[in-house]
Order: C-alpha cells, then sequence, then structure tokens
C-alpha cells in the first residue's frame, strides 16, 4: 500500500511532463505555421549581406523547398520559445523555492536579451564585412547556394549570440562557487587569450578586423562577468 502512495507522486509527475512536452509541441506546430507566412519576407532578410536573393542559386530541385522548411522551422522555434519556456517553468516551478524562483525572473529576460544581442551583432556587424570578404577572396565568381548560405548565416548568429552568454555563465559558477571575481580580475590576460582564441574559432573569416569586431564586445562582456561574479558572491560575503 505504502509503495503505491509513492508511486503515485511520481506517475502524476510523469504525466504533467508529458502534457507540458506536448503543449510545448502543439505550441512550436503552431508557431512554424504562422511563421511559414513571413518565410518569404525572412529569406529576403537573411539574403541582404549576400547582395539579396537573385545573388544566390540553387543546384538541387529540391534545395529551395528545404531551404524554405529550414528557416520555417528556425523561426518557428523562435516564435514559440516564450510558450516553450512557460511549459518547462509550470512544470519545475512547485520544486523551485522563492529565492531560485527570484533569479528564474532575472535570468531568464536577461538570458534572452543578451542571445539576442548577440545575434543582431552577428548580423547588422559582422556579416556585412564578412559577406563580401569570402565572396571576394581570390577573385573567382562566387554564387553561394541557398542552403548553405542560410546554414552558414543562422550558425554564425546562433554560435555568437551563445557566446554572449557568457556573463550568465560566469555568474552561475560565481554563485555555485567554482570561480569568485577575484581570479577572474587578476587572470584577466588569460582572459583576453581564450576570448581572442573563441573569436578565431567563430569569426567566419582569418582577417584581423572580424576577430577585432568579435573580442571587443566579448572583452566588454567579460567585465560584466566580473561584476556578475561579484554580486553572486556578495551574500556568502555577508555572512562571513
Amino acid at each position: 500500500m505504502s509503495e503505491d502512495k509513492a508511486a503515485k507522486p511520481f506517475l502524476e509527475h510523469i504525466e504533467e511532463l508529458r502534457q507540458r512536452l506536448f503543449r510545448a509541441l502543439l505550441g512550436l506546430l503552431a508557431g512554424t505555421l504562422v511563421s511559414a507566412i513571413f518565410t518569404p519576407r525572412l529569406l529576403e532578410w537573411l539574403a541582404r549581406p549576400v547582395g539579396g536573393l537573385e545573388n544566390l542559386e540553387a543546384i538541387e530541385v529540391t534545395e529551395n523547398v528545404g531551404v524554405f522548411m529550414q528557416v520555417a522551422l528556425l523561426s518557428g522555434v523562435t516564435i514559440a520559445m516564450p510558450f516553450i519556456l512557460y511549459q518547462l517553468w509550470r512544470f519545475v516551478e512547485p520544486g523551485l523555492l522563492a529565492r531560485e524562483r527570484r533569479y528564474v525572473y532575472l535570468l531568464v529576460p536577461l538570458a534572452s536579451g543578451l542571445f539576442m544581442s548577440g545575434a543582431a551583432f552577428a548580423y547588422f556587424v559582422m556579416l556585412p564585412t564578412a559577406v563580401p570578404f569570402l565572396i571576394g577572396f581570390t577573385g573567382i565568381p562566387t554564387r553561394p547556394r541557398p542552403a548553405n548560405y542560410v546554414s552558414f548565416i543562422t550558425n554564425l548568429m546562433f554560435w555568437i549570440g551563445i557566446s554572449f552568454e557568457t556573463p550568465l555563465l560566469i555568474f552561475f559558477l560565481a554563485k555555485v562557487r567554482v570561480v569568485n571575481y577575484r581570479m577572474l580580475a587578476k587572470n584577466w590576460r588569460v582572459a583576453l587569450l581564450l576570448i581572442a582564441v573563441l573569436a578565431a574559432v567563430v569569426t567566419p573569416t582569418p582577417d584581423p578586423i572580424n576577430m577585432g569586431l568579435v573580442m571587443l564586445p566579448l572583452t566588454v562582456l567579460y567585465g560584466l562577468s566580473i561584476l556578475l561574479a561579484r554580486i553572486a558572491y556578495q551574500p556568502a560575503e555577508e555572512g562571513e
């Protein structure tokens, strides 16, 4: 009898998780259907760094359809993400303390803002310089394929957006006492070296201009990371 009582809450959690995932999937489907209406305009927007859709050339019969579906799905995920996160939040919220809930209320909007800032930086600052450089390199006439071009653009925007999340990662590591702000400030030279390596990895071109464009905001974000680490450490120091 006791085993049945113990198993019941677990089964209820599994059922709730199933329902939340199903609703998130429906939200993703709805977001993709809505985004399909605007996908032609999104494709035009993504093609601006290369000079427009007329500068792309498909060589496979199904390539244009595949690119359309890829962009529709990516934008659908973006549209549905608040609803998906809401479903996840409703599932984990009962198990969180009040203090932990406050952190979620703060960090989720901040994480979204940092990611969008990184994606916007990649599109508006990096790509207008990187794409002409890559196409004009060696002087060989180049007409990018839509599938390759869209994957290149979206991957670059995604990884630059992820790299902009560094301050939140540092905040979390400081909160669990893996790092502290004094160590971060003391080892700024090592941090600059790591930032340079990261910039070299994510920068699509080998020229120092684009690498410098990536290093500058990452260096500023490292300074923000030190500040957030200081905030994360403050309660512990006050209790000492």
